[in-house]
């Protein structure tokens, strides 16, 4: 959020005016976010709100943390100037000094899709009829499953070279769910759980998964891609991904039951997010995919990657057409 330099709305916007017009903030605290130490996933001393939103990367589990009077009924109060999309669902006190961004030990993403990705490229497909065999659905999560451990994944962000220590990164957990019917179409949603991510890496560990096994690229890409070479990876649509929690496991087991913190945990919370997400995210989702075929049109541009040279090659080849 940059006060009085932009044309567009944000969620911060909204969130600090809710904050200013509840009682909670100063006036002037929102002109100068710094006074109430306000961050996402950073240093604050008073209280963390944690609350659900939608955006262009939607987030059903985002954290903020800030200095706050901690008035009456302060969770009704901050909603009530809220939009309804727009949502703080708990509060909780911290240690002091407490930094949200380095105290964070992993954070779980979701990616909503039409199970239609997943259909072989040499099988015609009605988008709306297509419903994914549990053959398939194995077939996915085995691929998803070698993502788990340290990987190098330099291919699937920008600006980063194979060398570059900061392209390692650990997976704890990816997996698939079972498919599920909505406005006629069946979608399905993949979970990852990771200590950090960079910029479209989960984008590009799904739509090299889909290559596979659309039959576009070979298994052993995925091996190949950990590798020095520069490899071709494709970036699946930016609907669909969805940031669901952050995690403070570290934090909770020195902190949390020490008499005078809570953990930072939201069980209590479950029901409502899942019906914030049914409300409002999975249909923007699911709507915005049946309008625009964000999905089928990306699935389109497949077979233009070449994914048995490397990228350097391909873009060679691209500039020097014969």
């Amino acid at each position: 959020r940059n006060v009085g330099s932009s044309q567009f709305k944000t969620i911060e916007d909204d969130l600090v005016c809710a904050l200013v017009q509840s009682g909670c903030i100063p006036e002037n605290h929102g002109e100068d976010m710094k006074k109430m130490s306000f961050q996402r996933c950073a240093r604050t001393d008073k209280a963390v709100l944690c609350f659900w939103f939608l955006q262009g990367v939607s987030a059903a589990g985002q954290i903020v943390s800030l200095k706050v009077r901690l008035i009456d009924d302060i969770l009704e109060k901050i909603n009530n100037h809220l939009p309804s999309h727009i949502r703080i669902l708990g509060l909780k006190r911290v240690t002091g000094g407490f930094n949200s961004k380095n105290k964070c030990d992993a954070r779980t993403y979701s990616y909503m899709l039409p199970t239609f990705a997943f259909a072989h490229k040499d099988h015609e497909v009605q988008e709306e009829l297509y419903r994914l065999d549990t053959e398939t659905l194995e077939r996915v999560n085995q691929l998803l499953a070698c993502y788990k451990g340290t990987h190098n994944f330099h291919n699937f962000t920008s600006q980063k070279g194979p060398r570059d220590p900061s392209a390692k990164r650990y997976i704890m957990e990816m997996y698939c769910g079972e498919p599920f019917v909505r406005e006629n179409m069946e979608f399905a949603v993949i979970q990852v759980k990771g200590q950090s991510f960079m910029m479209h890496q989960i984008r590009k560990m799904i739509g090299l998964v889909i290559a596979v096994v659309k039959g576009y690229a070979a298994e052993s890409i995925m091996e190949r891609s950990w590798g020095e070479e520069k490899v071709d990876v494709p970036k699946a649509p930016g609907l669909g991904l969805v940031l669901e929690k952050v995690h403070f496991e570290k934090y909770n087991r020195r902190f949390g039951n020490d008499g005078l913190h809570e953990p930072l945990e939201w069980t209590e919370e479950e029901e409502k997010i899942a019906a914030f997400k049914e409300q409002y995210i999975y249909p923007t989702i699911i709507n915005t995919e049946r309008e625009e075929k964000s999905m089928a049109n990306w699935l389109k541009t497949l077979p233009i990657h070449d994914f048995n040279s490397s990228a350097v090659e391909v873009q060679t080849n691209n500039k020097n057409p014969k």
